[in-house]
């Protein structure tokens, strides 16, 4: 790609406010920052500097993390960003999430949302990212989602502490009538080396907080780094081991009641009749209510402890309504074939002629394949929960959610109150990989509390309601074509890929409204944008008319299209007669595919690719760039015993910078297990209208006796911070799906993989 006009995002804010329709006024709106949620809520005695920070008489100081901890380490790394510039230490400091609030908006997480690769640096690309920004701003979206968070906090909470450490420095000069210059301070300590005198924050906090904030901030450079770049103990670690009650499904209220829900099994169906007498008779089963929301029709069941409810929900004798989609996955995958077969909706990120290209290539030379995937649940640890008390026309909830603005607003429009008398209280989460970015469950709990008289109640879903009311991975089918030259270069490369559309699915069910206009890029993420120069190439999108509920999953469209396409690319260097790594590097000759490069070298000099393995073993690589993140598996497997035992896995991954190594390492060691969960046996299929899988004995994740070695490095090559929790996950499937061709020669182009082959 051109580096025509290479310009910082920041200096084209302007452009971006004007390309988005705003010109002057925009651009005022856009700088102008929004209210700062913690004044409002601030103790007695609490000095709040701004919407990150907040400290009281007593130098306890409160950093505020504004995404979501679902076991990712994200709290730690946040709340890091604040304490490196604010200088103290992290033990010194206490993190809470924060409140629903415009303030806490993520524009990151939707700057990289047009049509240009990561890499692309050029004029137009840039442009785009900064009208994306700006929209992002207005937006005002308070998620955690597509491994953003450290990429959107990075410079704005670094901000914050070193504002909040420079007026304390000040209101501290001017108790002792010096020069804020002539001070220094470390740990939260504040010394006039004159005479040797201390202040601590807490002693001038009130005072610093009424002063005017700095214009000018200057930030710690890199090289004096105490805090980043280092790794953390993580600032949650300490109530997880000893059993706190830090999440949604640990919350205890007084006069609790408790209840579940029994949504119909038919996604978009409503119960034909229902008899709830044997219900009602379970003992501790108060009340058995309708539940009517865009997120599904069924049934809640009011109780005075978690088992009644679920006893009672059993009980419940209901006929359904017909599913208004196929019945079951057979003629579901045969939408998903009409599709592929059907005009593309869009096409993008093509370039030169595939036709022309194709037409005039040896038929010998033209590589084909067609791949599937299933439906794929979340399957968190924790199943879905919320706590919810409706008291004088005020609602508050207890849960773990990623979008607390969207569960405040789905709320109050449910119950028919205003926005401002909906408090959320965000707990930490039991895992959440996308599934706790929806609105059911909150709206449930909501639904449920209109109906006891002011008293709180816990909502629990069971395992089987969880697993089978999910927001799953789409079903998706690809067909790839390439030409390859007589010198056994790859020409061309023809795209197509049938999947549902998950912005159509969310924006129905969460806003009562169609897609957003323009092309979905998550369609063909993972496929399109990876850094390969092919003169032909192109990428076309078929959306499969299917109304089951589709949703966010740990990489979301890389997911199964980083599996298409990696598995595609071992096929054509298998048919060119080509070393499958020496034939990616023969293909990432642009300046811009540099991290991917190295990262694919030395992943290889990891696990000595090339090398000679003894019989039964084989080795399989694979790329994806995904989240800003450029992420390089090789897989070992071992097959001499006719089962596939998955023996080691060696990753390197480039995200630019990287801020907490260990906690790094970690999410990519936590996105290989879970993609290589996807491959031994996880599946959704649906008979008669209904999910099949209820629960982990039919819908399990990789256990600890099949979990390979897994050895990870990292890399800072690229020019851009990427995220961290997603981008292990699209590689692992397709380097273990090539390592088993390795080992075997058999190729496997539908997931799972354990309907081909046996794993130990």
């Amino acid at each position: 790609m051109s580096r025509l006009g290479t310009i910082t995002r920041r200096s084209f804010m302007g452009l971006g406010v004007a390309a988005a329709g705003g010109l002057a006024v925009g651009y005022y709106m856009y700088r102008k920052p929004y209210a700062n949620p913690l004044l409002a809520m601030a103790s007695e005695g609490d000095a709040v500097f701004n919407p990150y920070v907040k400290i009281a008489q007593d130098n306890v100081i409160t950093i505020i993390a504004p995404r979501a901890e679902m076991g990712q380490g994200v709290h730690t790394t946040l709340a890091a960003l604040v304490a490196e510039e604010l200088d103290v230490s992290l033990d010194q400091i206490k993190v809470e999430h924060g409140p629903p609030a415009k303030a806490y908006f993520n524009a990151a997480m939707i700057v990289e949302g047009g049509p240009h690769p990561f890499f692309d640096e050029s004029f137009i690309a840039e442009v785009t990212r900064g009208t994306m920004n700006v929209v992002g701003k207005f937006l005002a979206m308070q998620m955690t989602g597509g491994s953003s968070a450290t990429i959107d906090a990075y410079v704005k909470m670094r901000e914050a502490g070193a504002a909040a450490r420079m007026v304390l420095i000040e209101a501290a000069a001017i108790q002792w009538g010096v020069d804020a210059a002539s001070l220094s301070v470390s740990a939260g300590i504040i010394t006039n080396p004159a005479d040797g005198e201390t202040l601590t924050y807490g002693d001038v906090a009130q005072a610093a907080a009424v002063l005017e904030p700095p214009t000018k901030i200057s930030l710690r450079p890199r090289a004096e780094w105490k805090i980043l770049g280092r790794s953390q103990p993580r600032v949650e670690g300490f109530e997880k081991v000893t059993g706190g009650r830090i999440f949604g499904i640990d919350v205890q209220l007084p006069d609790m009641l408790y209840g579940t829900v029994k949504m119909s099994p038919r996604f978009g169906a409503r119960a034909i009749s229902v008899d709830t007498s044997a219900a009602l008779e379970v003992n501790g089963v108060l009340d058995i209510v309708p539940v009517e929301t865009t997120t599904g029709s069924g049934f809640g069941i009011i109780a005075e402890n978690t088992w009644a409810a679920f006893q009672g929900a059993e009980a419940l004798e209901i006929v359904w309504g017909e599913a208004p989609y196929p019945a079951n996955t057979d003629d579901i995958r045969a939408v998903l074939d009409k599709a592929l077969n059907a005009k593309p909706d869009f096409e993008m990120g093509g370039k030169g002629n595939v036709e022309k290209e194709l037409a005039n290539t040896q038929p010998g030379n033209i590589v084909e394949a067609v791949y599937e995937v299933p439906y794929l649940a979340h399957a968190t640890m924790e199943p879905m929960n919320a706590t919810a008390q409706l008291k004088d026309g005020k609602l508050e909830l207890w849960l773990g959610t990623q979008g607390p603005r969207i569960a405040q607003g789905a709320c109050a429009q449910l119950l028919g109150i205003e926005i401002e008398d909906v408090t959320v209280n965000t707990t930490r989460m039991g895992g959440g990989f996308g599934r706790r970015g929806e609105i059911d469950f909150s709206l449930y709990a909501a639904a449920l509390a209109a109906k006891t008289d002011g008293r709180p109640i816990k909502v629990t879903w069971t395992r089987e309601e969880d697993t089978q009311h999910d927001t799953y991975r789409p079903i998706a089918k690809s067909r790839f074509k390439a030409g390859i030259s007589e010198t056994g270069e790859m020409t061309a490369m023809d795209v197509d890929i049938a999947t549902a559309s998950i912005m159509t699915s969310l924006m129905a069910r969460t806003y009562s409204s169609g897609p957003p206009p323009g092309p979905e890029k998550i369609m063909l993420e993972g496929a399109l944008g990876q850094p390969l120069t092919v003169p032909n190439v192109r990428f076309r999108a078929h959306k499969a008319d299917l109304q089951i509920p589709v949703g966010f999953w740990r990489s979301v469209g890389n997911s199964y299209n980083g599996f298409f396409h990696e598995c595609f690319l071992d096929e054509v260097s298998e048919h060119a007669g080509k070393d499958p790594l020496a034939f990616r590097l023969s293909m990432m000759n642009d300046d811009e595919h540099h991290p991917a490069r190295e990262a694919l070298k030395k992943v290889a000099a990891m696990a000595n690719w090339g090398g000679n393995l003894p019989a039964g073993k084989g080795q399989g690589i694979a790329h994806t760039l995904s989240f800003g993140t450029w992420v390089a598996q090789v897989v070992q497997v071992d097959v001499s015993d006719d089962t596939v035992k998955i023996e080691k896995v060696w990753c390197v991954a480039d995200a630019g910078l990287v801020l907490d190594p260990e906690n790094f390492k970690a999410q990519m060691m936590s996105g290989i297990v879970f993609g290589l969960s996807q491959a031994l046996d996880q599946e959704i299929t649906f008979s008669d209208g209904e999910v099949e899988q209820s629960n982990f004995y039919d819908f399990d994740a990789m256990r600890m006796h099949q979990c390979p070695e897994i050895e990870v490095e990292l890399l800072e090559n690229s020019p851009r911070m990427g995220g961290a929790g997603e981008p292990g996950t699209p590689p692992s499937t397709p380097a273990l799906a090539n390592a088993i061709f390795a080992a075997t020669g058999q190729r496997i182009r539908t997931m799972p993989l354990s309907h081909s082959i046996d794993f130990a």
